[in-house]
């Protein structure tokens, strides 16, 4: 199973590095990084092989020792971002629907500040017929944990009358809007934007008050 490490904030090194050692797990996770960066900069079609191994430092045939294809690398790499963002729903604490949400998106807007080229590859990246059957199963599986928690929120009053995937859609194309503003670094994680834009979510969803004067 391909583990999708979580970048850092870049920290300063050394001017001189240590010679490195053969070691398979660690070319395989910078062609992973090196791909990913490109998919989500360039484009899928427009990355080739030859670039991926330049950035990888590595040669062109070393891809194929480890994936079978370029399609094949994307699927990878999808499919190791995509288990990430659903172990965040899942870690999520079993407390009211809003506040359970809250800490999905706030967890997702870490990454987003954190990994940007993983939530544009997610999110943000139109891949269509490049995905596979096993990374749409995963695409599926990731929408239906937010399901879970928000028909879990539904079904003790918290969120309002209707079918729980259309507030699914509604939720995360919302959320979507403040991981793409600071994936591409155009709000910070402590902009005030994504904290509105979080309100605005869970506002959208939310149970209405029926009584007089509500709406």
């Amino acid at each position: 199973m391909l583990q999708l490490r979580v970048m850092a904030h870049p920290q300063n090194t050394p001017n001189s590095a240590p010679r490195r050692k053969r070691d398979p797990k660690g070319t395989r996770e910078r062609l992973v990084r090196a791909a990913l960066e490109l998919f989500t900069t360039r484009g899928y079609h427009s990355s080739t092989t030859p670039q991926i191994a330049q950035s990888a430092k590595v040669a062109e045939g070393t891809i194929y020792r480890h994936f079978e294809s370029k399609e094949h690398l994307l699927n990878e790499i999808y499919r190791a971002a995509v288990r990430l963002l659903i172990s965040l729903v899942k870690e999520a604490p079993a407390v009211a629907c809003q506040e359970r949400l809250q800490h999905v998106a706030n967890a997702w807007l870490d990454l987003a500040g954190r990994d940007p080229a993983l939530i544009k590859l997610v999110f943000l990246t139109r891949l269509g017929s490049l995905l596979d059957s096993k990374s749409r199963d995963a695409r599926v599986e990731l929408r239906d944990e937010v399901s879970k928690v928000i028909a879990a929120g539904k079904s003790v009053g918290e969120v309002r009358a209707g079918t729980v995937e259309v507030w699914t859609d509604v939720w995360l194309q919302l959320v979507t809007l403040a991981l793409d503003r600071t994936a591409n670094a155009e709000w910070t994680i402590q902009h005030v934007g994504p904290q509105q834009v979080f309100d605005a979510a869970w506002d959208a969803i939310r149970a209405r008050d029926e009584g007089p004067g509500g709406t």
